[in-house]
């Protein structure tokens, strides 16, 4: 409690007697306020010496569609547009590919050009080059429930019919697994073409739509993403489960940019999510136009 001019300073206090408090020095109340304005200023200068306000500005970036063509690798000219755009604020890629398929996309000094790197949705997360966390499909829903849907997904590919299949129907990840009725053994120009098929045909919508009701009892994600196959994972686990591991002290706004915006596309939950600002991308160089009108103009 300070006393200025044998007065407790604040009106709360009124009540507080000078013996209560023992032995104090009385200062004028003019000095108390001086010392008081003095320490407010202080501190908030500490804080932005600390952060500068230019990388108070977090932007999160999709993988495929977003920073590189479907499953292709970064063009040297997206990789020097992102550590330009990196020295204005910081930035974050999240897919869900595993960490190895995101590496053979972004290269593999990725951890390296970004201060966030959330592979499989963030179930696999670094924050620069350190392994901050993580998380077990395969543990989440225990390995009797993980045989079954295993044994159902290949059961239901077996009675459906399509131009051409190929091998790799089911790729299991740290933290979901990933379905591709095609195969994702497919070469560049099959890909492309079952893409078109889908769009016109609902392969994947409607394999969806009977997983929700086959396995409802899981509470499981279903997410249509890239262009031949879609994840399935435990609710929650989509592209917002990396935002626990982004310090939002550090961060004044939090941007994410990606193409599969639309509900059901695995970039839907995350571009609305309230705290975050989201972007739909039509490609990588739109991704480019974007950011430079918004961070660089």
């Amino acid at each position: 409690i300070i006393w200025a001019d044998k007065q407790p300073l604040l009106s709360g206090f009124a009540t507080t007697s000078r013996k209560t408090l023992g032995s104090v020095d009385w200062l004028p109340r003019a000095a108390i306020r001086r010392l008081l304005s003095l320490s407010a200023l202080a501190a908030p200068a500490r804080s932005l010496a600390a952060m500068p306000a230019t990388k108070r500005t977090l932007a999160l970036f999709d993988v495929d569609g977003t920073l590189t063509p479907a499953r292709l690798k970064i063009t040297p000219e997206m990789k020097a547009f992102l550590q330009e755009l990196r020295k204005t604020i910081s930035i974050g890629v999240v897919g869900g590919s595993d960490f190895v398929k995101q590496q053979e996309q972004i290269g593999s000094d990725s951890l390296s050009n970004f201060d966030y790197s959330f592979a499989e949705n963030g179930l696999v997360a670094y924050k620069n080059d350190e392994l901050i966390a993580k998380a077990s499909f395969a543990q989440k829903i225990g390995e009797e429930e993980l045989q079954k849907l295993i044994n159902w997904v290949l059961a239901y590919l077996s009675k459906i019919t399509l131009p051409i299949k190929r091998g790799t129907f089911i790729e299991f990840r740290t933290g979901m697994l990933n379905i591709s009725p095609i195969g994702r053994n497919c070469a560049r120009d099959e890909r492309n073409a079952f893409e078109e098929y889908d769009l016109k045909n609902n392969i994947r919508k409607d394999m969806v739509a009977a997983m929700q009701k086959e396995f409802a009892h899981l509470n499981l994600t279903f997410s249509i993403g890239g262009q031949i196959s879609f994840d399935v994972f435990p609710a929650g686990w989509d592209k917002t489960y990396c935002l626990q591991f982004v310090d939002r002290s550090l961060f004044d706004e939090v941007h994410f940019f990606g193409d599969k915006t639309f509900e059901g596309g695995n970039d839907y939950e995350i571009f609305t999510h309230p705290d975050v600002k989201g972007h739909s991308v039509t490609s990588p160089d739109d991704t480019k136009a974007q950011c430079t009108e918004l961070f660089l103009s």
